[in-house]
């Protein structure tokens, strides 16, 4: 389960570097970025 929440972050990052450097989507790639922080916290605190 842990990986999972990696692997989501991971491309959920990629998308917003992607979205913010190619796209102009505005408030959309925000969420993906917040979306991203959020399962990498609860990542480390699950596995601490």
């Amino acid at each position: 389960m842990r990986s999972l929440l990696y692997i989501i972050a991971v491309v959920l990052i990629i998308g917003w570097i992607l979205g913010f450097f190619v796209y102009s989507a505005g408030g959309m790639i925000h969420i993906l970025l917040v979306i991203a922080i959020i399962a990498l916290i609860l990542g480390v605190i699950r596995r601490a």
